[in-house]
Parts: structure tokens; sequence; C-alpha cells
């Protein structure tokens, strides 16, 4: 069975895993949103991240666009190889496409975000 993803108002998704971090991402109707990516930024290691404020950028050739945190936490691990390979996001924005991985301050902030269902609505879907 799949991890239940989370996903916030500004499309970036958390999913809580069996070591107790969550791991972040975009989701695939923002990756589709922004088209042609050239460039992402991201965060060090070791640092935090706020829930609801930027974390990183992600550009594509009609717009730059933050990347917020959907929750609190220390950065544990960053996917280093996605600003060179940022079609992983196109092909697979929820598993190798993943952005980050943090240690929550509060896991319970995963429940302010949308489910799956709910994220369907918020978008058309």
């Amino acid at each position: 069975m799949e991890k239940s993803r989370r996903y916030a108002k500004s499309h970036e998704w958390a999913r809580l895993e069996d070591d107790g971090l969550v791991t972040i991402g975009i989701s695939a109707y923002a990756v589709e949103a922004l088209t042609d990516l050239v460039f992402m930024q991201l965060p060090d290691v070791g640092s935090t991240v706020t829930a609801g404020e930027s974390f990183g950028e992600i550009e594509s050739v009609k717009a730059v666009s933050d990347l917020y945190a959907p929750i609190s936490g220390k950065v544990i691990s960053v996917n280093t190889e996605l600003p060179s390979q940022l079609e992983t996001l196109n092909n697979d924005p929820y598993d190798s496409g993943w952005i980050i991985s943090v240690q929550p301050v509060a896991v319970e902030q995963l429940d302010a975000l949308f489910d799956q269902e709910a994220y369907d609505k918020l978008i058309g879907g």
C-alpha cells in the first residue's frame, strides 16, 4: 500500500515515512503547470524549514516559483541529483522526484494539509 501523501495549497506534497522523516516534493499538477523546468535551488542539509515559508526555488522558461515547506523541520537529506536532472520531476514527481527529507518539528502539522481527495478538488481533478 502506498504511503499517504498530504498536499499544501501551494502544490507541495509531504509523505510520512516509516523512519519518522517526512519526504517533500511538488505535485505532478505543479510540474505540468510550470512546464519547461530549467533551474532548481535547494536548501542545505542541516538547515531548517518552516511551514508555509520558502525553502528553495524552481524555475521554468515561464517563471520562477518559490518552493514552500508544507511542514516545519530540519533538513536531513536533499535530492542533490534533481537540479541537474529536472526531467525526473516530469517522469516521477512522487518517488525519484522527491526534493528534501526533513525531521519534522511536529508530525501533526501533516493533519493541516489536504488529503488526496481534497487536493484533487482544489486542482479541479
